[in-house]
């Protein structure tokens, strides 16, 4: 997620503002970086143990429960992006340190099966293309 797009999406925007979903079922910004946030850390997480163990499976998490359980709503949205950035920034310090045979790890994905550790990380790219596009469009009232 370029970490600055975000912070620009919801910089000046009012608490308010941030925490109003678009619909019953769409999250707010709010939700949606606190998403962020706690995905990052699942990542790093899983990354690590792809290095420490054989195959190890993802779970990926149920991130509606986690909004409901972790009180999503109740956050401070610029605090759960600068949060987020920092676990990005000890993300990308984790994977620049891996050695040439740590790429090729394998993990395993509930849907999507065996994967690289490469692929996992083309994943985290992914997943954030994903949500800066839910976050745009919680901004703008859109599901």
């Amino acid at each position: 997620l370029q970490r600055a797009a975000a912070h620009a999406l919801v910089a000046g925007v009012p608490e308010a503002a941030l925490a109003k979903r678009p619909d019953r079922q769409s999250w707010c910004a709010t939700e949606v970086v606190c998403h962020l946030r706690d995905t990052e850390e699942l990542f790093l997480a899983f990354f690590q143990t792809m290095l420490d163990l054989d195959e190890p499976t993802y779970s990926g998490g149920e991130p509606d429960r986690w909004a409901e359980d972790r009180q999503y709503m109740r956050n401070d949205a610029g605090e759960a992006l600068a949060a987020f950035r920092r676990r990005r920034a000890e993300s990308l310090a984790f994977l620049r340190h891996l050695r040439p045979a740590d790429w090729d790890r394998v993990g395993v994905h509930p849907t999507r099966g065996r994967l690289r550790l490469r692929d996992f990380a083309g994943l985290m790219a992914g997943h954030d293309d994903n949500h800066l596009d839910q976050l745009k469009r919680a901004l703008d009232g859109k599901p």
